[in-house]
């Protein structure tokens, strides 16, 4: 059987970026327009953070910041964790369960070609990191 990697996963993605001067509010309209649950900020080519809709209500709601007027340079992620499109699916899922996260930046050769989401995985992967997850708790 052939070993799938992140791209057998994903497909054709146009990834959101926007940059840190944006604002939460057209971030948010951005996300609502594309269907997506993050947008990653970008400065220069280089990734350098992400913003998830947990974050909106985390750090923007919840701390009574104005949408329109706070940047997601103040209320992004820096520097997120990334992935290689080489990674195993299971590792990137493995890496996001561990770490608390459903969206994890793709990045070849210094540059995002997608971002990987836990709805993105199937049954193979799921099932499995269960059966780890329940084999971990055992001993």
């Amino acid at each position: 059987m052939r070993r799938r990697i992140v791209p057998d996963v994903i497909r054709n993605q146009d990834v959101l970026q926007l940059p840190g001067t944006a604002s939460v509010f057209d971030a948010c309209r951005a996300m609502k327009l594309r269907h997506v649950g993050c947008v990653l900020i970008a400065e220069q080519d280089r990734l350098a953070g992400i913003f998830t809709e947990r974050d909106v209500v985390n750090r923007v709601v919840a701390e009574g910041l104005d949408p329109q007027t706070t940047t997601l340079a103040r209320v992004m992620t820096p520097d997120p964790d990334t992935v290689t499109p080489d990674c195993a699916p299971i590792e990137a899922l493995r890496m996001m369960h561990d770490r608390g996260y459903r969206h994890l930046p793709v990045v070849a050769e210094g540059r995002v070609v997608a971002v990987v989401s836990r709805r993105d995985f199937h049954g193979d992967e799921k099932s499995r990191l269960e059966d780890e997850t329940r084999y971990w708790e055992k001993i």
